[in-house]
């Protein structure tokens, strides 16, 4: 096995993707929510290796779940000691005397090494050469020079590797050196392989010295996010439309045309296209959401920019237990939770990934904006602005709630951790890569979180296609919506609502197929109560009215503040299937259960605490 440890930010996915090409997948370390790529690398004559990208660390000293992976991961190495074992060190040559300090780290352990020095170029332009050669002498390894990016220098990593494959496995060093010894053979190998001479500032110290200036870097940054948002709600719109489009159109004409052709019943119609191609729909509308995001969010990290965002918003967020980089992800999340939970990917810190992706789910997707336009004009006529505005601060709040109250109990470590950032070089982001990059995070999301969609997708068409009682066939067209086992179950669910001013079964079908889509919600009121969905979700007409009468009786006449309640409880309450799918790929089935139930309790608490206070003014 290879493993491949080194800094972040030093080109070493890049280099894992060069090497292994599709031949990769995601996977958490044990008992972690830490992601690491796994992958076979062929050297050699049909010399098949297996090797694994370990989560980006400046140290094998643990004190984060990073590095407590990456740690592990060498040891266990060591501990095996196969014939195929080895350590490849990704050296960064802008900050050798960290990567140094890794490697020491790495040796002292007892294992194979391969140093691979990258950023050459880079550390060149601002004025150091390393020395390879006296280099591979003083640490006693071979030294390969790579450009992950331009894919210059594998050959030679392969042959490296090869060579040193062939060695036995070195003696550990001295257990007992301490950081000051360790420190002091680093400077010694400075000073010799290391060559600085007076430079003129580079192109990124020029940029850095206008946009690290908060009156230039904070509206620069407040631009990015804008057009990450417009992305995520305005170009990928109509994209999806099409999309779906495609699916309810001719997919569906030529489904039932074969079923037609087949004599199949119609329980048989319904399943495949009610229950199946409802669930690949869902999944294919989201591609190209999924796409646009995969594609902003490698172009703001390949180019260097991301690391800065970090550093300008490191401050504000670590008020609230989080860190800087978690900022892109929380507002993308304000258009879609989707997209938003894969940005986490650009946070090293597996505590802090963990911690954005459970809030993630509180932003304010724009999904929900359609049940907030709608229930604002029929209940709050003359200030559906204002409310929907409200929702938005409220959306807000429960982030910074949320993330206080965890960082303070479950996400509590013992120690401060100041956010410790090399910033890269400015560099132009490259196609093939990033093309490369956008398959492998589409196709891992399909597989894995497609199956969660379809599985689901099906039990919800299950609960509306049987009766539950006689006198229907399953799948029966005809069957009304309160008849079928998904009316009961509606009914049932509505009673847990009644301190919050919503008990009825129409309100709790809503809040079903609100679990699948949040779109679906006004489209459920409008089926239960047999009338159009409106055209325009601030003009609520005749659906608007019978739902005010129906929230008059439930709330004991106080029917503004059961929609609130309402508005509320769908804000905090799992977002949508797709971003269930999509916890349970990053975070695991455990997790995900956690918090879905979490957000139902905390949403249901908060529903009816607005409820109770809002019927008393």
């Amino acid at each position: 096995m290879i493993l491949l440890l080194g800094h972040p930010n030093v080109g070493k996915s890049t280099l894992f993707n060069a090497l292994t090409g599709s031949r990769q997948k995601t996977m958490n370390a044990p008992r972690t929510t830490v992601t690491m790529e796994r992958g076979t690398w062929t050297i050699g004559d049909r010399h098949t290796l297996e090797i694994v990208d370990l989560p980006g660390t400046y140290s094998l000293a643990a004190q984060s779940p990073d590095e407590e992976v990456a740690a592990a991961e060498v040891d266990a190495l060591v501990q095996r000691a196969g014939h195929d074992d080895l350590v490849i060190v990704v050296l960064d040559a802008t900050a050798l005397a960290s990567s140094l300090y890794m490697l020491r780290q790495v040796q002292r352990r007892g294992v194979r090494v391969v140093a691979a020095l990258t950023l050459a170029d880079v550390a060149a332009d601002r004025g150091s050469t390393v020395d390879t050669d006296r280099l591979s002498v003083l640490i006693d390894a071979p030294v390969v020079v790579l450009n992950p990016r331009l894919r210059h220098g594998t050959n030679d990593l392969r042959d490296a590797v090869s060579a040193a494959l062939a060695e036995p496995h070195p003696v550990a060093l001295a257990q007992h050196e301490d950081s000051a010894d360790t420190f002091d053979w680093v400077a010694r190998v400075i000073h010799e392989v290391e060559t600085a001479r007076d430079h003129a500032p580079t192109r990124s110290d020029l940029i850095d010295s206008v946009l690290l200036r908060p009156w230039v870097g904070i509206p620069v940054f407040l631009a990015v996010l804008w057009a990450t948002f417009q992305l995520t709600t305005t170009i990928a719109g109509p994209i999806q439309d099409l999309f779906e489009s495609v699916i309810t159109g001719p997919v569906t004409s030529m489904i039932l045309a074969a079923t037609g052709t087949l004599t199949a019943p119609a329980w048989v119609d319904s399943l495949l296209v009610d229950g199946l191609l409802a669930g690949v729909g869902t999944v294919v509308s989201f591609l190209p959401l999924m796409v646009i995001i995969f594609v902003l969010i490698y172009l703001l990290e390949d180019s260097g920019y991301l690391a800065r965002v970090a550093v300008m918003g490191n401050h504000a967020m670590q008020k609230i237990g989080l860190d800087g980089r978690s900022i892109l992800p929380l507002v993308i999340g304000f258009g879609c939770n989707v997209p938003a939970l894969s940005a986490t990917k650009t946070i090293p810190d597996a505590r802090h990934r963990l911690l954005t992706g459970l809030l993630i789910p509180f932003s304010s997707c724009t999904a929900r904006l359609v049940i907030y336009l709608f229930l604002a004009s029929a209940f709050f006529p003359g200030h559906a602005g204002l409310v929907v505005l409200g929702m938005y601060i409220a959306s807000a709040l429960v982030i910074i709630g949320g993330a206080l109250l965890l960082s303070r109990t479950a996400f509590r470590s013992g120690s401060h951790q100041p956010l410790l950032l090399v910033l890269p070089a400015y560099q132009t982001p490259r196609i093939a890569p990033l093309a490369h990059a956008v398959l492998l995070r589409c196709k891992a999301f399909i597989q894995r979180a497609g199956v969660v969609i379809l599985s689901l997708s099906l039990g919800v068409w299950v609960l509306i296609a049987i009766p539950a009682h006689s006198g229907y066939a399953v799948g029966d067209p005809d069957l009304p919506a309160h008849e079928s086992l998904f009316g009961v179950a509606s009914t049932q669910i509505a009673t847990v609502f009644a301190p919050a001013g919503f008990d009825d079964w129409h309100a709790g079908a809503a809040l079903i197929t609100g679990f699948v889509a949040k779109e679906a919600v006004v489209g459920t009121f409008a089926t239960t109560y047999g009338l159009e969905e409106p055209d325009n979700p601030a003009d609520a007409g005749d659906l608007g009215a019978r739902l005010r009468t129906t929230f008059d009786q439930s709330s004991g006449g106080h029917p503004e503040a059961a929609a609130l309640a309402f508005m509320v409880f769908c804000l905090v309450y799992t977002p949508c299937l797709v971003t269930v799918a999509e916890q349970r790929r990053l975070f695991g089935g455990r997790i995900t259960t956690v918090a879905v139930v979490a957000s139902m309790i905390v949403a249901w608490l908060l529903a009816v605490v607005v409820f109770q206070v809002g019927r008393l003014l």
